[in-house]
């Protein structure tokens, strides 16, 4: 049976509303570049619609040309609202303080948004705490604008549950510094660091202590069961294949290939434990690992335009070289050849879907 590239991820089409304001205060309309993704307003208000990683890219990235604005991710943070994060959001809103909206947001992620690359952290200490969001380098001109939405859109969303505005201490941030550079005064005047290790937002202690005016604490409890409802039946049903599956996709990253012994640390199991439960399970680590590349391998060449180099670091392989002789034997082509024979048969079923829509017109 051939194998189904897997999902990079997807996000609730509630971000797609910041998307819209953004490129409205532009005095644009949106409507035209939604309708191309299939984005109307039926669809927008769909109970848990998710867009996909890729398409989402490609949205950004259209919206961008549209209003000729690189920086526009940033003004989409700066439109965001907790209620777009769907229940999780929602929640947030409710939360008692600062300190908890942040947790409640990073906690219950998975609610409105999942990323093959990782998952979004909270990390407290004495003097405050950072809100870490996850690589996805390489970074170009498709996905630096998600990573300036996130920023962004952490402090407005968190700003809105505070009774004022919040000043972040640091900002720092993975990719090099944009020509557009001047546009990040709209986060505030702390230092920002480009060509930093993480993607994070610095809080301090004063400004996560500071209360929510519209907390309602039975409320805030209801909710917050609701939250974890959710977040059991999305996760209760996962086999350790689907487990360790997803571990892999951010310990890949960075031309380097993980072995059985970290995954199992991950998973808080001894290595000989791991290997025991997968024998009964019907498989073995290396079987996983083989076949979680080749379906990442087959998504980044499909719904992508990365370089297959580039492919080959987020696939942990040392060289494109070794990625490219790895894929001819998993798929008996070359990445370029499967690249092309993908696009030839989106563009034949895009032609067919257009003749069968000038037929029924």
């Amino acid at each position: 049976m051939k194998p189904q590239p897997m999902r990079l991820g997807d996000l609730s089409v509630g971000f797609v509303h910041s998307l819209a304001d953004a490129v409205r205060s532009h005095g644009l309309d949106p409507q035209p570049l939604l309708e191309q993704y299939g984005l109307d307003a039926a669809r927008l208000a769909e109970a848990g619609a998710r867009l996909s990683i890729p398409r989402y890219m490609r949205l950004g990235h259209g919206a961008i040309q549209l209003t000729d604005d690189p920086a526009l991710g940033l003004r989409m943070g700066q439109l965001s609202r907790l209620s777009q994060a769907g229940l999780a959001g929602v929640t947030a809103a409710q939360a008692p303080t600062v300190r908890e909206a942040a947790r409640c947001l990073i906690r219950f992620e998975a609610l409105y948004g999942s990323n093959y690359r990782g998952q979004s952290s909270f990390h407290e200490d004495a003097q405050g705490a950072w809100l870490r969001f996850y690589s996805i380098s390489p970074y170009n001109a498709y996905n630096r604008f998600v990573v300036d939405s996130i920023i962004a859109g952490w402090l407005q969303q968190l700003s809105s549950v505070s009774p004022a505005p919040l000043r972040a201490e640091r900002i720092e941030i993975e990719f090099d510094a944009p020509d557009y550079l001047e546009a990040y005064a709209v986060l505030g005047d702390c230092p920002i660091q480009f060509g930093a290790e993480q993607n994070q937002l610095r809080l301090g202690l004063d400004s996560l202590a500071q209360r929510n005016p519209e907390h309602c604490p039975s409320t805030w409890r209801h909710l917050l069961q609701l939250c974890e409802r959710e977040l059991e039946q999305l996760t209760r049903t996962r086999s350790l294949r689907e487990r360790i599956t997803q571990l892999l996709g951010p310990l890949l990253n960075g031309g380097r290939e993980p072995d059985l012994e970290e995954v199992a640390a991950r998973l808080k199991l001894p290595t000989w434990t791991l290997r025991r439960k997968l024998t009964e399970e019907g498989t073995q680590f290396r079987a996983i690992l083989n076949d979680t590349r080749r379906d990442l391998a087959m998504t980044y060449i499909r719904d992508t335009e990365l370089a297959f180099g580039e492919i080959a670091y987020l696939l942990g392989f040392a060289s494109a070289e070794a990625f490219q002789r790895a894929f001819k034997r998993w798929n008996g082509q070359t990445p370029g050849e499967f690249r092309r024979s993908q696009r030839n048969y989106s563009s034949v079923a895009s032609s067919a879907g257009s003749s069968g829509s000038s037929s029924k017109a």
